[in-house]
């Protein structure tokens, strides 16, 4: 294994994942995990990936723009009382437009029964957009054809895990603040080789890199999230574009609670991909109260 490391100069109460749509409340733990996906296609310019991580990582978010859409699969882990909790998504994402569609898959146990009484929840469709989640099957209270729309500059994690999936381009954007970057050299994801850097990204000089669209957001965790530090394993394929990320969140339940931590990965295939992303009318969105539970 190739190590090489590089250098760079440079809270608040739990983040209630999915609780401000009504879905899952974090209280502890970690989310993680993997999942699989298929070699993208595309060529172009070879990056030099071992030679400018700092630079790389940097442009990381810029790379995919460039590529507009992908497929995405995501997985975000929890563990409270001894017990890990999973939540897994699937879509598309466009990044020019910063729009995606994800099907969102919560276990049995995180919600409780569904409005049919069964067991576990339904999948929830969720709208990403710059600045908005919308959420379509969120739970208890919300008409079966209405939208629940939040403002993401307004969490105190900047929708960084209150969705249940991390903003593919919040996840790329985060990395422009990334900080002693080890290369842990070549790799194959997904049958197409890929270089792992394993680094810590702070949360402030992310925000203040960020695109417009995503500064807000940023901004919000740089301030919500009890560590400005966020740990990841980014895997980057040989025209630079990101292939798969992992974080590491951290937070504080209350002023005297533990931290939590919360692990949430990203994969990013299919390149090039025509994304359509219709976001719904205002006569759709869900004003009423919504009932946890």
């Amino acid at each position: 294994m190739v190590v090489q490391q590089y250098r760079d100069g440079g809270g608040a109460r739990a983040v209630r994942a999915l609780a401000a749509a009504g879905v899952i409340a974090v209280t502890a733990g970690c989310f993680g995990g993997d999942g699989g996906g298929g070699a993208g296609d595309g060529s172009g310019q070879r990056a030099v990936v071992a030679d400018r991580p700092l630079d790389l990582l940097g442009r990381a978010a810029d790379v995919l723009v460039e590529a507009g859409g992908a497929e995405t699969r995501t997985s975000m882990e929890t563990a409270a009382g001894g017990t890990r909790v999973t939540i897994r998504g699937q879509g598309a994402y466009d990044f020019r437009k910063q729009m995606g569609r994800l099907r969102v898959v919560l276990p049995k146990d995180a919600a409780g029964k569904d409005a049919a009484g069964a067991g576990g929840h339904r999948p929830i469709t969720e709208l990403l957009a710059p600045g908005a989640l919308y959420m379509k099957n969120r739970g208890a209270g919300v008409p079966d054809d209405k939208w629940v729309r939040i403002d993401t500059t307004g969490l105190k994690d900047g929708n960084l895990v209150t969705g249940g999936v991390t903003d593919p381009m919040a996840a790329a954007e985060l990395l422009r603040g990334a900080a002693d970057v080890t290369y842990a050299g070549k790799t194959e994801l997904a049958g197409v080789t890929v270089h792992r850097y394993r680094g810590v990204a702070d949360l402030g000089r992310a925000a203040r890199a960020a695109s417009p669209q995503s500064r807000g957001a940023l901004g919000a965790a740089a301030k919500g999230f009890s560590k400005d530090a966020v740990p990841f394993d980014a895997y980057l394929d040989e025209d630079g574009r990101l292939r798969k990320v992992r974080h590491r969140f951290t937070f504080s339940t209350d002023a005297r609670g533990p931290e939590v931590s919360v692990v949430s990965t990203l994969l990013l295939y299919g390149f090039g991909l025509p994304v359509t992303v219709t976001l719904p009318d205002e006569d759709a969105i869900y004003t009423g109260e919504i009932r946890q539970g």
